[in-house]
């Protein structure tokens, strides 16, 4: 009887642990937010083909109803194959339309994850690490103005380190916090090379296959910076999810025209007070091997 009662004891004991060291995975529904990566990662052998498009303004002087509210404008376009080398190292590369002043990007990125969060909290929160970089192969210009008179292949890249920590609550709610720095080694002349930024996103489920997102930046020196005598403003996106149980669709509106982080970080100029926001979509499909 003694022996009956250990085994019983030592079973519960340990399916006990094993619960308690349960990991959280899907704090958000793909890798990616709305613009932003999101902690979660591909799986080992997983290949991740995502399409995402950016269309004109749906109001303001360019946009209404001759533009279709931004329908027949397409503002940026990227293509991009990401991939699982293991459940906690993910790459990346893509092509994008790009938006003033970087065109015809080539941008690529390695990810790892450094922390999970566990089931009963005893590891909090989820950190992973970034690193991108950004090729831009657009014809050099020759407008001092603009920073894209490329005299070398150097002053094409750009980069964007980032840690992104998150936190899930429950089942419904996840919170993600973003602090990344960009570096452009071209620049204009009023501007400086490297840009701090802090975002924040959130990933809200309404139901098992619908959810809202919305990210937001805090780039501290946006208001001592210019471009062709206009304003820098924070990118901000709201979205909506759909799991369709093949692929991940978001439909979102943003002031961003830039789909890489090298674009929508520093040079969001879109202002929303005058209706220069737009509708934006991404398709993901997960192929496994």
């Amino acid at each position: 009887m003694q022996k009956i009662v250990f085994l019983v004891v030592f079973i519960l004991a340990t399916a006990t642990d094993v619960q308690a060291q349960e990991k959280i995975y899907n704090s958000f529904k793909t890798t990616r937010v709305i613009n932003s990566h999101a902690v979660d990662m591909l799986k080992k052998k997983e290949l991740d083909f995502r399409i995402t498009h950016r269309f004109g303004d749906i109001a303001g002087q360019a946009g209404g109803i001759h533009q279709l509210f931004g329908i027949d404008e397409a503002a940026d376009i990227r293509i991009a194959f990401e991939y699982g080398i293991t459940d906690n190292l993910n790459i990346g590369i893509g092509r994008c339309k790009g938006v003033s002043p970087y065109r015809g990007l080539f941008d690529g990125y390695v990810k790892y994850r450094i922390l999970q969060q566990t089931a009963d909290n005893t590891t909090p929160l989820s950190l992973t690490v970034v690193s991108t970089i950004n090729y831009s192969s657009g014809l050099a210009g020759n407008n001092p103005t603009i920073p894209n008179m490329y005299t070398s292949d150097v002053q094409r890249l750009s980069y964007v380190s980032q840690l992104l920590i998150a936190y899930k609550h429950g089942e419904r709610f996840t919170v993600q916090l973003m602090p990344s720095y960009v570096h452009r080694n071209l620049v204009a002349f009023d501007d400086t090379n490297g840009l701090l930024a802090v975002g924040v996103a959130t990933h809200i489920k309404i139901t098992k296959l619908i959810a809202v997102l919305a990210e937001y930046y805090y780039i501290p020196k946006n208001n001592e910076r210019t471009y062709l005598n206009e304003k820098f403003h924070a990118p901000l996106a709201l979205g909506i999810e759909f799991d369709t149980g093949g692929h991940i669709f978001h439909i979102n509106v943003t002031n961003s025209m830039g789909i890489t982080e090298t674009q929508y970080i520093p040079y969001t100029l879109s202002d929303l007070a005058q209706g220069q926001y737009r509708l934006g979509f991404t398709i993901s499909r997960i192929f496994k091997f």
